[in-house]
């Protein structure tokens, strides 16, 4: 079998045809290369609080105009309920998030796409940070942030712009102070993978 470039323990035949084809259009469309032992710091984010655990498979470097940004392949572990009986059994899933370390500090800020019932609580209970100037972005995302003054002025105009340019539907983005991580519990796809990279890397040269 040909040696390849991310770790294949325990992933099937299928698995591995779909982590290869990820890799080749990231290799295909952007510079990247192994990161060596890095840790993320993955713990932080809320987004994988509700996990057993998270392995960090795989990581890669993204270089663009002179900046980095960062493709991780992650591994998922939780329980699983089966509907017809009380059989709890270990699920384990594989996911592509990408991870950009920015200037500014943003506090801490979820952003996915807004809801009818987001919508609807906003009338009853304001907690959403919206921006007057901006009503497509507001309209389109629901920001949720623990320090409005900070947050209201990181997620500027390219900030916005960036996101909303972002060709994926099923997405959270989630930012610690000057971490952010974008992704979403959807199978590896190479689709998926390119456009989280070309977000993460347009924004590690403007924010």
């Amino acid at each position: 079998m040909e040696n390849l470039p991310f770790n294949t323990v325990g992933l099937c035949s299928e698995e591995i045809d779909r982590f290869n084809e990820t890799y080749k259009a990231l290799k295909a469309k952007f510079n990247i290369d192994f990161t060596g032992d890095i840790d993320f710091h993955l713990d932080q984010f809320e987004v994988f609080k509700n996990y057993l655990d998270i392995n960090l498979r795989d990581s890669y470097v993204i270089r663009h105009l002179g900046k980095e940004s960062y493709i991780l392949f992650i591994e998922t572990h939780f329980k699983n309920v089966s509907a017809r009986s009380t059989i709890i059994t270990d699920c384990y899933e594989n996911h592509t998030w990408a991870l950009a370390y920015l200037k500014r500090d943003f506090g801490r800020v979820l952003i996915r796409r807004e809801t009818l019932t987001d919508k609807i609580i906003e009338l009853v209970h304001p907690v959403e940070l919206d921006f007057a100037e901006d009503k497509p972005f507001s309209d389109t995302f629901y920001v949720l942030v623990n320090d409005r003054q900070k947050a209201a002025a990181a997620i500027d105009r390219n900030f916005r712009n960036a996101v909303m340019d972002i060709r994926e539907d099923d997405f959270v983005i989630e930012i610690v102070e000057h971490t952010l991580i974008i992704g979403s519990q959807q199978p590896i796809s190479p689709e998926r993978a390119v456009f989280l990279a070309e977000f993460v890397a347009r924004l590690s040269s403007i924010c």
